[in-house]
């Protein structure tokens, strides 16, 4: 039975650290290296309910993709929600260990995933990092063009069901062939040369004023249109592919993906 730091270094050559932002805070958070491990439990985030299902499942570790602690806090009192999560863990024999963006920009990471998840071929990193298949984002063609609201609903089937659906800007009618695509929070992007060379870019969280100015510009310059998506929807479909390495290369170890929806939207008002 693996140590708590065997599945540390597992998920340092799986989502290495070089790989991180130099805002993120990945790593192991919580937890003793010399503890055994034999069932992991991943979630997109980690919540009280993921937390207490991580728990219940006599998990010895939560896997995570989003970093409890990536703004400092001065408390984990279990009055406040980062203290409830941490308290019910360690209560239950449980660690937190999180791969954020090391784990975006790997061949196999979040954007990589969804690229492959709406069916874009020969997609290679929007944003090259220092070894080969290893970047920020994936650029793609589609095997045959078709319109934006198509494309639209194709995105739609191939991720999990939110409130927030899928928010297009363009004309409906315009024709799709080359997808640029960013998994998460990809606001930054929309003024990166490759995403404006794409008929669409797919992302998530654009804010009113970096999309409203994309797609003035687009109409003035030329540019893509914009697919937005919750970002839950967007990264949790990894989990799957993270857990299945993980599987790889822990064997005998039990591995299980939550099945919670993190979406912090709830219900939407027309």
């Amino acid at each position: 039975m693996p140590s708590l730091a065997d599945v540390t270094a597992v998920a340092e050559r799986l989502w290495p650290a070089s790989g991180t932002e130099s805002w993120d805070a990945p790593g192991l958070l919580a937890g003793a290296p010399s503890a055994r491990i034999s069932r992991i439990h991943l979630a997109l985030d980690a919540t009280v309910a993921t937390a207490r299902e991580a728990v219940d499942l006599g998990a010895d570790l939560l896997f995570v993709h989003h970093p409890l602690l990536l703004r400092g806090v001065t408390s984990v009192a279990e009055d406040r929600y980062k203290g409830a999560v941490i308290g019910t863990l360690l209560r239950g024999g449980c660690a937190l260990l999180a791969a954020h963006t090391n784990a975006d920009v790997v061949p196999t990471g979040t954007s990589a995933v969804l690229a492959d998840r709406i069916g874009l071929r020969g997609s290679a990193p929007l944003v090259p990092g220092a070894l080969e298949g290893f970047g920020l984002g994936r650029i793609g063609t589609l095997d045959e063009p078709e319109s934006l609201r198509r494309f639209a609903r194709r995105v739609s089937d191939a991720i999990p069901s939110t409130v927030g659906g899928v928010r297009v800007a363009g004309d409906p009618d315009r024709m799709i062939r080359t997808v640029a695509l960013c998994a998460g929070a990809g606001d930054s992007l929309v003024a990166h040369p490759a995403v404006l060379s794409a008929d669409v870019y797919l992302t998530s969280d654009l804010r009113h004023h970096p999309a409203s100015e994309a797609i003035e510009n687009a109409d003035i310059a030329g540019g893509p249109a914009l697919v937005d998506i919750a970002h839950w929807a967007a990264e949790s479909i990894w989990l799957d592919t993270a857990a299945s390495e993980l599987r790889r290369e822990l064997p005998g170890v039990e591995v299980s993906v939550s099945a919670l929806s993190t979406d912090p939207w709830t219900f939407r008002v027309d």
